[in-house]
């Protein structure tokens, strides 16, 4: 089935956790809350994969931390493994974007090109813009977290990293359509 027919189970299986979480946590805390993130993510990743018969890179990467340090959450009674998730995932994201200019292969190519055409230099250029926020948004993280209350850190996990992302996508529309390619008219 065509990626398009299921965008809808995409954006469950993205926001659906997250939503989740902070439904929980507002009402029975932070331990609460890792466990419904574990099963809402384990529950909707599955789905997804029903549904589709694939599973995206990211949502399986975000699932293996989520039961790692969720995990170790629950069973060691403390709440700063599920607070470094956020900083571990953004982390491997940017070593990967990084990884892949050095070896001259941009995978925000590969995992975008389907949606967005650029030129190479496009696509190095917001390959590293991209890397360089997930670092940006890691070390903020890391600031909330160590300095700041679990509450204001939840809201900062779900509403300012949110606003974040949306910030700095719109601010990479003129770096796409300078270098997005022009499809030859009919």
């Amino acid at each position: 089935m065509k990626d398009t027919q299921h965008s809808w189970v995409k954006h469950l299986v993205d926001w659906g956790p997250l939503v989740a979480f902070f439904i929980a946590f507002k009402t029975g805390g932070i331990m609460q809350a890792t466990v419904v993130l574990i099963v809402v993510t384990v529950v909707l990743t599955t789905l997804g994969y029903v549904l589709t018969r694939r599973i995206q890179p990211m949502p399986l990467v975000t699932l293996v931390i989520v039961c790692i340090f969720g995990g170790l959450t629950i069973w060691l009674q403390d709440e700063t493994f599920i607070k470094m998730k956020p900083t571990i995932i953004l982390t491997l994201f940017a070593a990967i974007l990084i990884g892949g200019l050095m070896i001259g292969k941009p995978p925000l190519k590969f995992l975008m090109g389907s949606a967005l055409e650029l030129d190479d230099a496009g696509w190095r250029k917001l390959t590293l813009r991209f890397a360089l926020f997930f670092l940006v948004t890691a070390s903020l993280n890391e600031i909330v977290w160590r300095t700041q209350s679990t509450d204001l850190w939840v809201n900062f996990k779900v509403f300012g990293i949110l606003g974040l992302n949306l910030l700095f996508m719109v601010t990479q529309i003129p770096l796409i359509m300078r270098h997005q390619i022009k499809q030859p008219s009919e």
